[in-house]
């Protein structure tokens, strides 16, 4: 099966992509708002499906570390790769000013939920400070919902919870040498 997202409102067509033959075009018609595109079936320039995909959890592109995505019913599996500064973490919505999209359906979720501020400390070392956005449903961290706005200092490995889902903080840096 394959998804097609379409252009008006993200909305995803899923289709068997096995009827069809490479080269032959598509048209779908949103069930949500009503919009009639077309696709052409065979090798995409872009990126895989994630369902496809094949994710790298130490993903480290900008030297800041990077956010594991735990699969879910609600989506699948990503890394979203932090930079220094503010990383504003959120569902998905075209046209958010959300820093670190995570692809989901999980209505749990707000658009801008929390904030990872990755800074180096006074010996040069990483350090990642959680805050909630605030949001409706909370950020957890062992287990304890932050406060509006509450910051809370978290290292690699750290399991963290938004909504319904629940993600990792992987370290830019290399810890096998402390």
């Amino acid at each position: 099966m394959k998804r097609v997202r379409c252009p008006k409102c993200d909305n995803f067509i899923t289709f068997d992509e096995t009827k069809y033959n490479d080269g032959q075009s598509l048209v779908f018609k949103c069930n949500d708002c009503g919009k009639e595109f077309g696709i052409r079936i065979g090798t995409s320039k872009l990126r895989n499906t994630q369902k496809e995909e094949v994710v790298d959890e130490n993903a480290n592109e900008n030297g800041a570390g990077s956010l594991i995505v735990i699969e879910n019913v609600f989506h699948y599996k990503q890394v979203l790769p932090l930079k220094m500064g503010d990383n504003t973490i959120g569902r998905y919505m075209k046209g958010s000013a959300t820093t670190l999209p995570i692809e989901t359906n999980d209505p749990s979720i707000d658009i801008n939920h929390c904030t990872i501020n990755v800074s180096r400390d006074k010996k040069g070392k990483l350090k990642y400070i959680l805050r909630d956005g605030p949001s409706y449903t909370g950020t957890f961290v062992d287990n304890e919902i932050l406060g509006d706005r509450e910051k809370r200092v978290i290292e690699d490995g750290t399991l963290f919870t938004i909504g319904a889902t629940s993600i990792i903080l992987r370290s830019g840096e290399n810890n096998d040498n402390e």
